[in-house]
């Protein structure tokens, strides 16, 4: 048996390594330290989050939050009523029945003539089911793929299509949390059901969310969406200010990452936020407290790692708690079962409602979408929601934090080490 010589080995192991970290960087935002200037409020920061975020404050729409598992209920009722087009979009998806009625109503209204497309995140949507796929596309739906894996796609097989967006006839829409898995039914009852939430929209701000969708769909398909089936004149449907938040410029922090940056820096009274997956950057962390040290009530609610699906996410968020904790942010762990929402709120009055996690993926890496909703109403409704979720949660206290057992500093510490691809 030969043996190559050892520069060889050493040559191809160093070609590896360099090929490993060109894919890796390839793409990489740069991260840099943000801060901003402007000691205005959020209602004076309004347009200026607006701007750089690449957005537009579009008022009369309708906004509805809709939770656990009426979430269907709702989706799959409105599905039934689409007269023109159709367009699905979403990260995770297992087979069962959730799956199962989706194919069933997108094939219906394939069948009856509706122009329907379905985005799958290659990735978490790869156990959709095959007879689903084989229904839906059998009955003209155009089924679509985020990323596959080929080779073509090695420098992006990181970047996923973590969106959940449906559109119908460029009229009506969801965004939100919500993932097609069972476990999304009912309504948080235990642990096999989790707890979520997402905006029902109606009004000029459904564009945008029909923009998002286009995105990949074009980047996947080449197909350009156009026509008023998709990009109709839409009427006011309600009184309500949004926007939505989802341009990911190449090489520069990500909108969604300045979004959350530019509202936690601009509260004056109070934040509240439900994040399933918490890591915030040195950034993140320190616009927080600075937010407690001019009297904002902070507060934030995650999962515990009992209820969480990704525990060493959880103990990656521990091991900067103490941080936190002693810049006077309040912590809670929610324990009933996986908290999913990913919604914020700032001084009762400005809200956020989408995919987006608190993490550096999400912030970095992902393709995420959120909606930003500029009322007093759903602030409020999700300020009560907070509160009604404390009474599954316990507040963590500094000295708890600082007495955790050793080997759960030791895992806080490891997770934390691999916190950006979590």
């Amino acid at each position: 048996m030969t043996t190559l010589p050892t520069w060889v080995l050493i040559v191809f192991g160093i070609t590896f390594v360099l090929m490993v970290g060109i894919i890796w960087s390839l793409k990489r935002r740069s991260h840099p330290r943000l801060k901003i200037e402007s000691d205005l409020g959020i209602n004076q920061l309004i347009s200026s989050i607006c701007g750089v975020t690449q957005s537009t404050m579009l008022d009369g729409n309708d906004v509805q939050l809709v939770q656990n598992g009426e979430f269907f209920d709702r989706l799959f009722a409105d599905l039934k009523e689409a007269r023109h087009s159709i367009n699905l979009e979403a990260f995770l998806a297992r087979e069962g029945e959730v799956t199962r009625r989706t194919a069933d109503v997108l094939s219906a209204k394939a069948r009856e003539g509706v122009r329907v497309r379905v985005m799958l995140d290659a990735s978490g949507g790869r156990k959709f089911g095959k007879q689903s796929l084989k229904q839906m596309r059998e009955a003209g739906v155009k089924v679509k793929e985020y990323h596959p894996l080929h080779v073509a796609n090695l420098g992006k097989l990181n970047n996923r299509d973590h969106r959940k967006i449906v559109v119908m006839d460029g009229k009506l829409a969801y965004v939100g949390g919500h993932c097609f898995v069972d476990t999304w039914l009912g309504n948080a009852e235990d642990k096999k059901h989790f707890r979520d939430i997402s905006a029902r929209v109606a009004g000029p701000v459904v564009a945008q969310l029909q923009s998002a969708f286009s995105e990949n769909w074009l980047e996947e398909s080449g197909e350009v969406i156009g026509g008023d089936e998709y990009f109709p004149d839409i009427e006011p449907a309600g009184d309500t200010k949004a926007h939505v938040v989802y341009v990911s410029a190449a090489g520069s922090p990500s909108a969604v990452e300045l979004l959350h940056y530019m509202a936690l820096h601009a509260a004056r009274k109070s934040i509240t936020i439900q994040n399933p997956y918490f890591l915030p950057d040195k950034s993140a962390r320190n616009v927080m407290i600075d937010a407690v040290r001019r009297g904002v009530n902070v507060r934030i609610m995650i999962p515990h790692q009992t209820a969480s699906d990704a525990p060493i996410v959880q103990h990656a968020s521990h091991h900067h708690y103490g941080t936190l904790l002693k810049g006077g942010v309040r912590l809670f762990d929610y324990r009933r079962t996986l908290l999913h929402q990913k919604v914020m709120t700032i001084d009762g009055c400005w809200s956020s409602v989408g995919s987006t996690n608190f993490d550096n993926r999400s912030f970095e890496v992902n393709d995420e979408v959120s909606m930003v909703v500029y009322d007093e109403r759903i602030a409020t409704q999700l300020e009560e929601i907070f509160e009604k979720d404390l009474a599954e949660a316990t507040e963590v206290t500094l000295d708890e934090w600082r007495r955790r057992p050793a080997m759960h500093k030791v895992r806080d510490f490891f997770s934390f080490l691999l916190g950006e691809q979590l």
